[in-house]
């Protein structure tokens, strides 16, 4: 606690303070809301750089003071079922991709049992917070016995946190900027499961980060060679000369969690720092 702190009353108790007031015109007026207590000025256009900075903030704030100091990374799509519900998919596609709602569960308990080794400061798995591939990775937190984050965002439909997400580290934004940077700010891996648009913005701007400099080299890992090869031609972009044949040398493909925590324990310069993104 800062002198600032002991000396100058604080923001709560005006809170409590303006509670009580008494109920006339003026104090019912919005300008006589404290600034940051009124949702309406907060919200306006000239306030986003605030709001930003606001989501930036907080759960970098709360994130140290839980005292997490690396993250294991893990993208993939809201769509895929867990195996005993696979019929319920949307697409034959769908459900035989389900098998990788499982190893999305059993690399997340592996690897929350290396982190439970570390007092489950350092390699604390972060997903989306969302259904599909996010659950089964906090899913596999809890089968562990440790704790997971979970970054939501609002949208209209498919996001809303799990119950797998320990609730103290289960966040909310409005910006994906916002979300994307906290994804990357402690990250020492990244597995990358099939998905949609979502993921796939994800995976290829964590890779130009990368590509560019911007972010530490980390383990990489993209969970279904088949899965992506057949959405992506690498070989083509290499050939074409969009990237350099060095590029296709950022990740690796894996098809099983054991095959993934291999890479990780082999991968050149793993574990060595956190990862670092423009503006960190």
């Amino acid at each position: 606690m800062t002198d600032e702190n002991k000396t100058l009353r604080g923001a709560h108790a005006d809170m409590e303070a303006v509670s009580h007031v008494p109920d006339t015109p003026q104090t019912r007026a919005p300008a006589y809301a404290l600034a940051f207590t009124d949702e309406d000025f907060m919200c306006r256009d000239e306030l986003r750089p605030v709001r930003l900075q606001l989501e930036l903030l907080k759960p970098e704030m709360m994130l140290d003071e839980a005292g997490v100091k690396s993250t294991i990374v893990l993208f993939g799509g809201a769509r895929i079922p867990e195996p005993a519900k696979k019929d319920t998919a949307r697409t034959k596609t769908l459900a035989e991709l389900s098998a990788f709602y499982e190893e999305a569960r059993e690399f997340s308990r592996l690897m929350t049992l290396r982190s439970i080794e570390s007092n489950g400061a350092e390699d604390v798995i972060v997903t989306g917070g969302g259904p599909g591939v996010m659950e089964a990775g906090n899913r596999g937190a809890i089968d562990a016995g440790g704790k997971s984050i979970g970054l939501n965002i609002v949208l209209p439909f498919e996001q809303a946190p799990n119950e797998y997400v320990t609730p103290e580290l289960c966040f909310n934004f409005h910006y994906f900027a916002i979300r994307k940077m906290h994804f990357l700010m402690r990250a020492k891996a990244i597995a990358v499961f099939p998905g949609g648009f979502g993921t796939l913005d994800e995976l290829f701007e964590s890779l130009t980060l990368i590509q560019t400099g911007r972010m530490q080299k980390v383990p990489f890992l993209l969970f279904g060679k088949d899965f992506w090869h057949s959405i992506v031609n690498w070989d083509a972009l290499s050939e074409a000369g969009t990237i350099s044949a060095d590029d296709l040398g950022l990740f690796k493909f894996v098809d099983t969690a054991e095959e993934a925590i291999e890479a990780i324990d082999n991968w050149v310069g793993a574990g060595e720092k956190r990862g670092e993104v423009p503006g960190r």
